[in-house]
């Protein structure tokens, strides 16, 4: 894709401007280097088109691609100059969150992005003991309606098959339900009242679940009909 113009930023959108590509950048910046992991967070996304974007950005000096030791496959790692993009993508999701969030459809709530950043949200320090688990039951879907977050130390591992250990906490919400809390639009302590959320588990964790798993960083963003 090529403007044919001297300006940078026709010169940048050559190279990030290709669909899925800000979101690939998106999830290397968010610690996804794998794969799957990075298939995961664009569920959407086919296998064929994450290969030839990620290649680009390759060859573009975004992504080091390296040999996984002893495995198959590889995994891919932001370079500076995709690290500079950060307050880039930073300030693109605070405008979306003022000026797009209206634009969210019931089909935009893809339940293995949002395990993805409830993952990503834990906060390990703020756990008590060497393991905690953490079930998600999602009463809306069929598939993947369960999920385990399973913390030990500063390893999080998330699986959709039951790791049979011991529950700490459980969630039961729709998929909506839980990403409009993470999202701030919507309040623990407001779910749980209205009946849209069930927790069920430990006193301590349940009155302290903001401290161990963060909201996103976009929480505080007021739409556009609040300016």
């Amino acid at each position: 894709m090529e403007y044919g113009q001297f300006c940078p930023i026709a010169k940048a959108t050559e190279i990030i401007g290709e669909k899925w590509t800000l979101l690939i950048i998106r999830e290397l910046l968010m610690g996804g280097s794998r794969f799957n992991e990075l298939q995961r967070g664009l569920s959407l996304i086919s296998p064929t088109i994450l290969s030839k974007r990620l290649e680009t950005l390759s060859e573009q000096g975004l992504v080091l691609k390296k040999k996984i030791p002893d495995q198959k496959g590889f995994e891919y790692f932001p370079t500076e100059s995709c690290r500079q993009l950060l307050p880039i993508i930073r300030s693109l999701g605070d405008w979306g969150m003022c000026w797009a969030r209206s634009n969210l459809t019931e089909k935009d709530y893809d339940v293995e992005l949002l395990m993805l950043y409830l993952k990503r949200s834990i906060v390990p320090d703020n756990l008590i003991g060497d393991e905690t688990v953490i079930r998600f039951m999602f009463t809306d879907i069929e598939k993947y309606r369960n999920w385990w977050l399973v913390v030990i130390n500063d390893e999080i591992d998330l699986c959709v098959k039951d790791p049979g250990k011991n529950i700490d906490i459980y969630f039961t919400s729709t998929v909506k339900t839980m990403a409009d809390i993470w999202m701030g639009d919507y309040t623990y302590k407001k779910a749980i009242k209205e009946g849209s959320l069930k927790l069920v588990g430990d006193k301590i964790m349940k009155n302290s679940i903001t401290a161990w798993m963060s909201n996103s960083i976009f929480t505080d963003i007021p739409p556009a009909s609040e300016i």
